[in-house]
Parts: C-alpha cells; sequence; structure tokens
C-alpha cells in the first residue's frame, strides 16, 4: 500500500466509529509511524510503505478508533507554543488554558514572584509561567504521583527544574508558605454531566481531575477557602472555571474577600478563567 491507500484506509475506519477529525488524525498518525512530517508524506502520496510501518500504523489507527485521544497516542500535546509529555494520568492541556496563562504573564512580566500550582497534572501552567518569567519560582501540587513525574519530566524538558518544585500533597497540607500567585486548573465537572462528556474525555482522561462534585464547585470552593490562607496580602488567585459557574465563582470570590480584576473568556465568548485579587 502506499501513503495514500494508507491515509484513506485509516480515514474510513475512524469514519465509522464517528471520530470527527478521522482524515487530520489519519494523515498525523502515518506521520508518528513513518518518523516523518506531515508535510514530507504528503508531497509523496504514492511513496509505497513497508509491511512493518503498515502494522505499525494500524496499530495506532485501532488506539484512535477506540477513542484514545491523540495526545495520549503521541504522548505530547503543545501548549504555549511548547512539547508537553501527557498520558493518561494527566489532563490534555487546552486552548483556554493558554488565555490565563498569557494574562498572568502580562501582569507579572519582569517581576519576581513565589507560584502555587494546585493540581499542577502535567505542569504545564506553572512550567509555561516560569519559562517567561525567570525571575521566578514554582511549587507544583498534586495528588496523583504519576502525574508528577510526568510534570518533573516536563520542568527538565523545559530546563526550569532549577526554580520550580513538585510536591506529591493535597493543597489543604500546605502551611506556613504565602505565595504572590495561587493557579489552579481544579476539576469543574458537575457529577450530572460526566456521563455526557466526549468519549475521547469520559473513556481516557483521568476522572479524579474532571470530577468538581454534585455541582461541579466542590474543588473550587476548597482553593478559595485555602488561598486565603496561603496568599499574601493583594496576591492574586487565578482558575479556570467552567462554563456557566462564573455568577456562583464570583459570588463566593467576593464572600470570601476576593476582588475579581479579570475575567478571560474562551473562543466562544464564555467567561472560564477568573483573575482576583486577596484583599484582607
Amino acid at each position: 500500500m502506499n501513503a495514500a491507500e494508507l491515509i484513506n484506509f485509516g480515514s474510513e475506519k475512524l469514519k465509522k466509529q464517528n471520530i470527527l477529525s478521522y482524515h487530520i488524525d489519519s494523515e498525523i498518525l502515518l506521520s508518528t509511524a513513518l518518523g516523518k512530517s506531515r508535510e514530507t508524506i504528503l508531497v509523496n502520496l504514492n511513496r509505497k510503505i513497508d509491511s512493518e510501518k503498515i502494522i505499525k500504523f494500524k496499530k495506532l489507527i485501532n488506539r484512535r478508533a477506540c477513542n484514545e485521544p491523540i495526545a495520549y497516542i503521541l504522548s505530547e500535546k503543545e501548549f504555549w507554543s511548547k512539547k508537553f509529555v501527557v498520558n493518561s494520568s494527566t489532563l490534555i492541556p487546552r486552548p483556554e488554558t493558554e488565555m490565563m496563562v498569557e494574562k498572568l504573564i502580562e501582569i507579572y512580566k519582569r517581576k519576581n514572584i513565589s507560584i502555587l500550582d494546585i493540581g499542577t497534572g502535567s505542569g504545564c501552567i506553572l512550567i509555561s509561567i516560569l519559562c517567561e518569567l525567570k525571575k521566578s519560582s514554582g511549587i507544583g501540587v498534586d495528588i496523583s504521583k504519576k502525574a508528577l513525574k510526568i510534570a518533573k519530566k516536563n520542568s527538565k524538558l523545559h530546563k526550569i527544574n532549577h526554580s520550580v518544585k513538585f510536591i506529591h500533597r493535597s493543597f489543604d497540607d500546605i502551611f506556613n508558605n504565602k505565595f504572590d500567585l495561587i493557579v489552579s486548573n481544579p476539576p469543574y465537572i458537575a457529577e450530572r454531566d460526566m456521563s455526557r462528556l466526549d468519549d475521547d474525555i469520559k473513556k481516557h482522561e483521568p476522572f479524579i481531575a474532571l470530577n468538581g462534585g454534585v455541582d461541579g464547585l466542590d474543588v473550587i470552593k476548597k482553593v478559595i477557602y485555602k488561598a486565603k490562607d496561603i496568599l499574601k496580602i493583594n496576591g492574586t488567585l487565578a482558575l479556570e472555571i467552567g462554563n456557566g459557574q462564573y455568577k456562583k465563582v464570583s459570588k463566593i470570590l467576593n464572600n470570601n474577600n476576593f476582588r475579581i480584576k479579570t475575567k478571560i473568556k474562551d473562543y466562544k465568548d464564555n467567561i472560564r478563567s477568573v483573575i482576583s485579587t486577596f484583599l484582607k
């Protein structure tokens, strides 16, 4: 079989499984199997592929046909123009999170701050910020040892392991520290909505990093309550939240002496991140 035939084979199989991005996914997976760029493959569609590579490609297609996300199959995802190692122990970084990172970097550019990342996962938020804020340092905490292994790999990959620590600990157990910035992308999916998630997410991404309890606000509330104890006066709390949660989250923040400074909307004009200042 040649490259064109393999791409069509993969596309058809994925299409039958209702994978919406069936064609581009087939191209990406052939690129992975051959160890060549998509561009190289697309200008050499008539090139014959040896049987060993065909077997490898079909195995990758079978994984995608079971709704395994491309990022997990490739073991990487681009975020903030950098490649991050990911696996099924970590959430897959998403564009709306980049928007929060962009705003925080703008706020703290050229400043020396201490950062706490609650539920750090792959470490993509904290590492991206520290790559830009060269004078700053940070701590990432997570209750998943497997996620922290990935975060440590990413800190070494991006050469900032000197300015960051990753700790296996619940944020409830952090004492005697005061931070300039606390950032978190906590679980915020309501239990009733978990079953409605796409199969890519529901079947493969870590349940513990998605499930936000009955109303989706369980962990968000805990982060806000804890932040009062470990933020410096006029320190910043940056939270990613679920679509439609802004009114409830803003009320909780206001009731706990936080003043909202910035609301960040996603590409569909939904408020998806809130940056607030802690007032004594």
